[in-house]
């Protein structure tokens, strides 16, 4: 990946910092995108630049200011030259049971997970094809599976599934598009997941019977960024088999 230029939404932590840790071994300099969490994203960069100077670059955007999108491309070529993978990972998730949905929510949710991908792949097609890049979504193993009093989310990241298999279509033969759908990798940061029975419920609708990694996606995205040539359209569940037993 020596001298490819990637650049990730919502980069600074979790998943996303973990798909940053593993591009960045492995070459790539990155642009990482960050909303709020401006202390992670600055450590995360000291962190990597300190393993190889000048390889990572920060930029802070309202992912949902659809008008803001075409500058983290800028911002990107100005500062490394070019831009060659684009990993839409920035996401929005919490639950819209039926009677408390808002227009609020749904503008935050189809905004985060399936607005912004459509338009900063659009911003970012040109320099993509200039360089035969490619786009690597998050989705998620619950976009063609339901889960309960999540709608919304549902309907996103269905979207985004969608998109995934459109774009590989209007941007081949120069650009591929793939996506990774995780299951249960990390457990959301929200008190309604604290709950020890309910994670051993999921964990045993797992065939391999234990939570994943943040690693395991990101080398899923590693190997389809960069060890894929002939792949596109494809959305790979990485979910220890849950998907085959929810």
């Amino acid at each position: 990946m020596d001298n490819k230029v990637v650049l990730i939404t919502g980069g600074a932590r979790r998943v996303g910092a973990a798909i940053c840790r593993r591009l960045h071994t492995a070459g790539a300099s990155l642009m990482i995108h960050f909303r709020s969490s401006g202390d992670e994203a600055r450590a995360l960069q000291a962190e990597l630049n300190g393993h190889r100077a000048d390889s990572v670059a920060l930029v802070q955007a309202d992912l949902l200011n659809a008008g803001a999108l075409p500058q983290l491309v800028a911002e990107t070529v100005n500062r490394f030259g070019g831009l060659d993978v684009l990993v839409n990972n920035a996401s929005s998730f919490y639950p819209t049971p039926m009677g408390e949905i808002t227009e609020r929510a749904w503008e935050d949710l189809m905004g985060t997970n399936l607005k912004t991908p459509l338009f900063l792949s659009q911003a970012a097609a040109s320099q993509l094809r200039r360089h035969q890049g490619c786009i690597v979504n998050i989705v998620d193993i619950h976009a063609d599976r339901p889960m309960r009093n999540h709608s919304v989310y549902t309907l996103a990241k269905g979207g985004l599934m969608a998109l995934t298999r459109s774009l590989a279509c209007d941007l081949a033969p120069e650009i591929r598009v793939n996506g990774v759908s995780p299951g249960a990798i990390l457990w959301p940061e929200d008190e309604r997941w604290a709950d020890e029975v309910s994670r051993q419920r999921i964990i045993h609708a797992t065939l391999l019977k234990r939570v994943g990694e943040p690693e395991d996606i990101a080398r899923t995205v590693a190997f389809l960024a960069f060890d894929a040539p002939y792949i596109t359209g494809q959305v790979i569940d990485v979910d220890g088999g849950r998907s085959l037993h929810i």
